[in-house]
């Protein structure tokens, strides 16, 4: 046990280490300075940075990740600490150290017109990393069972071998645990506006798969993915390596984009075999469209649609998200995000999720979320958020007291 928490520390010990070390104004100035550096690792002197060496170039490796961590309060006040149905920012008036996110990756040559091999791994430490396990089968012995603790746990998210291979345009192929192609939101902090997740992506989509995934592009505007995936009684969604592996699915869609590169529709879906209760075939889609309406203003629209059908029953959950995002400047951003999800069936929405303790049954569930998005230097991102729940049909907020609730939240992100 000693070792494996030391295996998982070394990485995030070294990088907050690093970080201090620039910051107190110690570090030579052979690295690149406070202003010009993408992440912490390029502001280390030469020897330090562990890109930099010979042979990580040799071998075209990439090591990176970030630090992301927060703080939400809850007007309520709930006794049990927990903001309903709300997950991964699901602490009130509580530090959470979200993520200590690592990945070492090989990214293939997309440009070539020869084969190339490549790969990543990923490993979440936090309080995110519960969220973030291969759900799809608890008896799986991937990343669930690494520990028992559900408020600090370790992920991996993805460990993935992947290859180019010269067909046509260039066909890639991924073969191992990835993330989905599915929505908007991602488990990885930086790729997010918000602090805070949808209802959508915390309870309707996968967050990874295993398998195998095809991706092509046969026009400069289009690109389509579609993937074999397994180890999950929950249809494909969320699987492992070593369990339920009889049990294959579908992933996959296609995305189109303007030639501006101002616009874009994607369409992406599943379908497989529940063999969990309810029992049945699970259908989803997820449409998802992106437009530039100004230089400054952005928008996108995305529905999300999934039903279990069995047993002459079809439970079925569906929604709408809504985002819109002003930059006020290069490093200054406002954002705004509205939502409505549907649990129609009452079997996604769980209050709390991370220690369920109260069924919910069929309701709607709304969230208006108004936030900032400061990056002030390339590597360091601040992300105020205050958002507004309601529902009805359920009282999922203040430990099922309440049908709203309103959070404020802050959370600092610093790349590596």
């Amino acid at each position: 046990m000693v070792n494996l928490f030391s295996l998982r520390m070394r990485g995030p010990i070294l990088a907050g280490a690093a970080l201090l070390w620039v910051a107190s104004g110690m570090a030579p100035v052979s690295g690149a300075g406070l202003e010009q550096a993408r992440g912490v690792f390029e502001m280390l002197p030469d020897g330090m940075n562990p890109n930099g060496a010979d042979w990580m170039q040799s071998l075209r490796l990439t090591l990176g990740g970030w630090i992301d961590a927060g703080l939400t309060h809850n007007f309520d006040e709930p006794g049990s600490g927990y903001n309903g149905p709300v997950t991964f920012s699901d602490r009130s008036d509580e530090f959470q150290p979200n993520q200590v996110y690592l990945y070492l990756e090989r990214a293939v040559d997309r440009q070539g017109e020869s084969f190339d091999l490549g790969g990543r791994l990923d490993l979440l430490y936090g309080t995110d990393a519960w969220f973030s396990q291969a759900f799809g089968d608890p008896q799986g012995s991937w990343d669930r069972q690494i520990s028992d603790n559900n408020r600090y746990s370790l992920a991996v998210p993805q460990a993935y071998l992947e290859a180019l291979v010269p067909v046509g345009r260039g066909l890639a192929v991924k073969l191992g645990h990835f993330y989905t192609v599915v929505g908007v939101e991602s488990v990885m902090a930086p790729e997010n506006f918000f602090y805070s997740h949808s209802y959508a992506m915390q309870y309707g989509e996968p967050f990874t798969h295993t398998g195998i995934r095809f991706s092509y592009q046969p026009t400069d505007n289009l690109l389509l993915d579609a993937a074999a995936v397994t180890g999950s009684q929950f249809a494909g969604w969320d699987g492992v390596f070593d369990h339920s592996l009889e049990n294959w699915a579908f992933v996959g869609g296609g995305t189109w984009t303007s030639d501006s590169g101002e616009t874009s529709l994607s369409i992406n879906g599943s379908n497989g075999t529940v063999t969990t209760v309810p029992r049945g075939e699970l259908g989803f889609y997820s449409l998802v469209a992106q437009h530039d309406l100004t230089l400054r203003l952005h928008a996108i629209l995305q529905h999300d649609h999934g039903w279990i059908s069995g047993d002459g029953k079809t439970s079925s959950w569906y929604g709408l998200v809504q985002y819109l995002s002003y930059d006020l400047a290069d490093d200054l951003s406002l954002g705004l995000r509205g939502e409505w999800f549907r649990d129609d069936d009452g079997i996604r929405v769980l209050s709390p999720a991370r220690a369920p303790t109260m069924g919910l049954g069929p309701g709607s569930y709304y969230a208006v979320t108004a936030g900032v998005k400061w990056s002030p230097l390339p590597w360091l991102t601040a992300r105020p958020n205050l958002r507004y729940d309601w529902s009805d049909g359920t009282r999922p907020f203040d430990d099922g007291n309440a049908t709203s609730q309103i959070l404020l939240s802050a959370d600092v992100i610093v790349s590596f």
